[in-house]
């Protein structure tokens, strides 16, 4: 279990028009506590995605009283030289003011403010896997990645925002992108891959489980990147690629 160096070398020299976004999928948690919530968990199941970079499954959230967002999620890297399946687990805050002594998290290096977490971990990708997103300490949040199967829990990374930030609000979105986009490469040359997003659920004053909507693809490849969508027992399953 290490951090990732070429997570943040790759992403980190990325512009915009290399990430190629396909489908999002938005979620909401009713009824919260008016200053936001103290944590929220998010489970990925990536069973059938491919074992090798390019890929980022990530959920979106924010913060009481901020635009700014954050973001937690799965990627996908190839198996290490023993075989054993890689999977990065990511967290990040693109807050201005956003801190982090941990060893895990980097500043934001791309032309934007914030911090980016990452850890490689060794895990089957049949095993659904939770991120929880806590508060810790007054404006101090921390990730931590649990293997719904097997209860392995890996630290994924922390940050301390801005005195006076909130807790999290209740409503943002799950986005997969595609950050190994070339020059030249058209949408049927996209992977094909498959994610659930899980309901996300809190236990923030008893606010329970929340919903996942339906899903939509959009950007470049609207209608053309073999997106299909369908409900399960753990959220939206969206499949996305051609290739």
């Amino acid at each position: 279990m290490k951090t990732s160096a070429s997570f943040f070398a790759v992403v980190a020299s990325l512009m915009p028009t290399l990430t190629m976004g396909f489908v999002s999928a938005p979620w909401v948690i009713p009824n919260i506590p008016k200053n936001g919530l103290q944590d929220i968990i998010f489970p990925f199941s990536i069973a059938d995605a491919p074992h090798k970079e390019g890929f980022y499954f990530r959920q979106q959230f924010a913060f009481n009283g901020r635009a700014e967002p954050a973001y937690t999620g799965l990627q996908p890297r190839p198996d290490d030289a023993n075989g054993k399946p890689i999977i990065n687990a990511a967290l990040a805050s693109f807050m201005p003011g956003t801190t982090s002594a941990d060893s895990n998290c980097l500043p934001a290096n791309d032309g934007r403010p914030g911090v980016r977490c990452s850890v490689d971990f060794s895990g089957p990708y049949d095993h659904v896997y939770n991120i929880e997103v806590r508060n810790t300490k007054g404006t101090t949040w921390n990730g931590t990645l649990v293997d719904a199967v097997t209860g392995q829990r890996v630290h994924v990374g922390s940050f301390t925002l801005p005195a006076g930030t909130g807790g999290i609000v209740g409503a943002r979105d799950g986005f997969i992108e595609y950050f190994k986009w070339a020059d030249g490469m058209t949408c049927a040359e996209l992977p094909k891959t498959t994610i659930v997003f899980g309901t996300p659920k809190t236990m923030t004053h008893g606010a329970g489980a929340g919903s996942v909507g339906t899903a939509f693809d959009y950007g470049d490849c609207l209608g053309v990147s073999g997106f299909k969508e369908q409900k399960t027992a753990l959220g939206t399953q969206v499949t996305v690629g051609l290739a």
